[in-house]
């Protein structure tokens, strides 16, 4: 395991100084000037070019690329020019609000799908397996920032159930001393209540719509592995012996099915980064998305870049991760690797 480990760590390398350049020039290639945006529109071009200079944007490219690339060695991300604060220090602050956010998510998504979609391989063409097919349909369907939408219009405008979308907690709730930044773990490990209630309330409808977007690809890849599993022979053994149903199914088909769902999940987890972004902006979510939609409107590039690159080492720490995963439930992996 620790061999495999430092492969894979030694093969991100490449991936993540290509997202290093690719960023850092695309950042460069958007529209729109930073120095006139923040000298403002009655600015001259003298008070404009001093801006330009200040920051930097007068040096070529490979000469800005070489002190962006000796900064971030230095664990320097650069300062946003909107907030005025060291990117990584936003960066860290706001990165629990999402995590938070997605993890529940995928939460949701989890317990709906994975026995939607147990239940839908036991019984095929039965009620439920064409609800499962319904569900995924639907979830592939619908855009995530459209669920955000018809959610809060429901459960807070017509229902009322839901609080208003203006973030992690209302407008009377303190947010709970900072531990670990997750507001639900922190309220519960201070012993606060009422703050892990109006958290979770908050939680509740941004998390639905993340989990909806990520149901279909979990549901159906566990439907179809299930599938794949209960056909093979160890199944048929195993139900010629005797054992009960619910034995056969969790125990031994359910286990080897797990491989290709847990990839689904690395990759689904992914996916529920980037629809992070649009979430975040329709429920007024702190999160990194939401911090990189204003950086990238007002021409901020070091917000954006340093946004990219934290995903790009949250992608790559996950994948890690499932592959630690694949040695614990499947040891034939590690005697592959």
């Amino acid at each position: 395991m620790p061999t495999l480990i430092l492969k894979r760590l030694a093969m991100t390398i490449p991936s993540l100084i290509g997202v290093v350049i690719v960023t850092f020039l695309l950042t460069r290639a958007l529209p729109g000037d930073p120095a006139a945006y923040f000298a403002g529109p009655a600015a001259s071009a003298e008070a404009i070019e001093q801006i330009r200079a200040k920051l930097g944007l007068d040096q070529p490219l490979p000469v800005q690329f070489v002190r962006y690339v000796v900064d971030l060695v230095h664990g320097d991300l650069g300062s946003s020019l909107t907030t005025g604060q060291p990117v990584a220090a936003e960066i860290a602050a706001r990165l629990p609000a999402s995590a938070e956010l997605t993890l529940l998510g995928l939460l949701v998504s989890m317990a709906i799908a994975v026995p939607l979609g147990i239940l839908a391989a036991t019984k095929p063409g039965s009620m439920v397996d064409h609800a499962c097919r319904i569900v995924t349909t639907a979830g592939v369907s619908l855009p995530v920032f459209f669920t955000g939408l018809i959610l809060v219009y429901v459960f807070y405008y017509l229902l009322g159930w839901a609080p208003a979308p203006l973030g992690r907690l209302g407008i009377f709730d303190s947010p709970p001393p900072t531990i670990t930044g997750f507001y639900l773990i922190d309220s519960l490990l201070v012993g606060d209540g009422t703050t892990f209630v109006a958290s979770l309330k908050q939680l509740v409808l941004p998390a639905l719509t993340l989990g909806i977007f990520a149901l279909a690809p979990i549901a159906r890849m566990t439907r179809a592995s299930m599938l794949a599993v209960l056909s093979s022979d160890f199944v048929r053994t195993a139900r010629a012996c005797g054992l009960s149903s619910y034995t056969v199914v969790v125990t031994y088909a359910f286990r080897n099915a797990m491989l290709p769902v847990i990839t689904t999940l690395g990759m689904v987890f992914s996916f529920l980064l980037g629809a992070n972004v649009l979430v975040e902006k329709v429920f007024a979510w702190p999160g990194i998305g939401s911090f990189a939609v204003e950086a990238l409107i007002a021409s901020d590039f070091a917000p954006v870049q340093g946004f990219v690159l934290t995903m790009a080492v949250l992608y790559v720490a996950l994948n890690l991760a499932i592959d630690m995963l694949y040695g614990l439930i499947d040891p034939r992996t590690r005697m592959d690797a």
